[in-house]
């Protein structure tokens, strides 16, 4: 594994163990939960780099991916993306990241979330579809023009 001193004092500061990168931490979240949540693409890259493991999710079930969303960090959502998350990943009330940012008006990434393979046919435990959450007309119209992934 390669550190970079940033990479060190980040981990140092943020209290993650650089034995073991995969050691969650507050609320669950991984190393690269939190960069990604702070929009901290230097480390979520050299995270990645280094070979976290991208499907761990925290307390709530969140991924990576949504903390970047969250974040509306698009740097980190490429890094994730390239990196291959998975883009359908649920948490624990079945919410798809798609579904966090419908509701959260986030347009530019409903537009990405679609364009990397967001599945617009999920549902969470609810039965809401990631349309029955679309805060904005927009987003309401990308989802009902989104088609959905076929089932080999």
């Amino acid at each position: 594994m390669s550190f970079s001193d940033n990479l060190k004092e980040w981990l140092r500061n943020n209290e993650y163990d650089i034995n073991d990168l995969n050691k969650q931490g507050k609320h669950g979240n991984s190393a690269v939960m939190k960069a990604a949540r702070e929009g901290n693409i230097e480390i979520v890259k050299a995270l990645i780099g280094n070979g976290v493991n991208l499907d761990l999710k925290n307390v709530d079930g969140n991924s990576a991916l949504w903390n970047a969303c969250f974040a509306s960090s698009y740097d980190c959502f490429y890094a994730l993306i390239d990196a291959q998350i998975d883009v359908n990943s649920k948490n624990d009330n079945a919410v798809t990241a798609l579904m966090y940012c419908a509701s959260a008006g986030k347009e530019d990434f409903v537009k990405l979330l679609l364009e990397n393979g967001a599945d617009v046919s999920l549902e969470n435990l609810d039965g809401f579809k990631a349309i029955d959450l679309a805060v904005t007309p927009k987003i309401y119209k990308m989802l009902k023009s989104a088609t959905v992934p076929t089932k080999n």
